[in-house]
């Protein structure tokens, strides 16, 4: 089947008691036992298997299946995209251990592993090298004997710079080095990092695949069901896991992501263009440009865009905060991946856990704004991006 197809059907089959063609909510938190250690169904109690997450987690695994392929593939599904973080770390990681990060990423993964306020990891005595991804060769330098990990992050967060998965996964992927890829920015339909060689692919479910900013939620999946086990082993331990209602809330957002994810592209891809040529822009940042100095890597190993888009504009933080409180139909907030359109300053609000010095040198600068692209009409939201920058 293909995507479309999978994103309705797989793992939603039916109920072939009821005839019920959505999943149930199944709200119980234990199940009944014929005699201790036997019980009288597939599932114990809830943490360890719910049939609601366990029809997410199948529908997500299919999402992620390398098209065309009869590759066998695992999900889990988590109460948030850091809970699917902690988890994997947890589960690949341990003292004197030694991974490699996007410089480049999320803020909240970041403050997770070597964050100035949390150092988190970091406590646990895992090391860690933050590389530019998208420059390869920065990468030979960086491995050790003791490297487990490679966590890439293709687009990043905030600046959209890729990693080529299937050269990295082919040179350094091992038995001894995983690697794993954040998918969030680009979701199943636009990118599949397992058909490119990565280990694992993972998601904050909050974004594109429950799509409607009313759920959160992570997920990750792999084709390796010993690598599947050993993590679904610390999903138990550590219990991050989602509600039978948050997984029927993103089981009906992936219903729609098809065709959500080709609106948002097509409206980024308008709204990129208009901001390239306006007088108040410095620099524009997506994909989708022949600007974007990864454009040709984008049309290799993604199948479309995305809704994400970055752009600098010209003036200091003076200038950002007037456009930002000038905004009409694009929302000021955090997260990304919903039908309304969303604005917010990563320096001040998803990255702020980075030091000052750390957002210079990255490129996070004052005026730095980034953009989730809804599906509202496009030409509306260019109206609204007009009045604001001329704000």
């Amino acid at each position: 089947m293909k995507i479309s197809t999978r994103a309705v059907h797989h793992g939603k089959e039916p109920n072939e008691l009821t005839g019920a063609v959505k999943p149930d909510i199944c709200l119980s938190s234990t199940f009944k036992q014929h005699t201790p250690g036997d019980p009288v169904g597939d599932f114990e109690y809830s943490r360890s298997g719910n049939p609601t997450r366990e029809a997410l987690e199948q529908n997500i695994a299919g999402l992620e299946r390398p098209e065309g392929a009869d590759t066998e593939c695992h999900g889990l599904a988590f109460s948030s995209g850091l809970g699917a973080t902690t988890t994997i770390l947890f589960a690949l990681l341990s003292r004197d251990d030694h991974m490699l990060c996007s410089d480049d990423v999320y803020g909240g993964t970041f403050r997770l592993i070597t964050g100035k306020d949390f150092r988190g990891f970091e406590k646990f005595g895992v090391a860690c090298d933050y590389v530019d991804m998208a420059d390869e060769e920065s990468l030979a330098g960086k491995i050790r004997e003791n490297t487990r990990l490679i966590w890439i992050e293709s687009p990043t967060n905030p600046l959209l710079k890729m990693a080529d998965i299937q050269s990295i996964a082919t040179t350094y992927g091992s038995d001894g080095v995983i690697i794993a890829v954040d998918n969030t920015f680009m979701s199943p339909y636009f990118q599949r990092p397992l058909a490119l060689g990565a280990d694992i692919a993972v998601h904050s479910t909050t974004k594109y695949i429950g799509g409607h900013s009313d759920v959160v939620g992570g997920a990750l999946v792999t084709k390796s069901r010993a690598l599947h086990e050993r993590i679904k082993h610390y999903q138990n331990a550590l219990g991050a896991t989602p509600a039978p209602f948050d997984c029927y809330m993103t089981m009906r957002g992936i219903d729609t992501l098809p065709v959500r994810m080709e609106k948002h592209q097509e409206n980024a891809m308008k709204i990129a263009g208009f901001l390239e040529g306006h007088a108040g822009v410095a620099k524009v940042i997506y994909p989708g440009l022949a600007s974007h100095p990864q454009h040709e890597l984008a049309k290799k190993q993604m199948s479309g865009f995305g809704g994400m888009l970055a752009f600098y504009l010209k003036g200091g933080l003076p200038e950002a905060r007037r456009f930002l409180e000038n905004v009409r139909l694009f929302t000021l907030a955090e997260s990304l991946g919903g039908t309304e359109s969303l604005v917010e300053h990563p320096a001040i609000m998803t990255h702020a856990s980075l030091t000052e010095e750390s957002r210079e040198a990255l490129g996070i600068s004052d005026t730095l704004i980034r953009l989730s692209v809804g599906i509202e009409d496009a030409d509306d939201l260019i109206e609204d991006l007009d009045q604001a920058l001329k704000a």
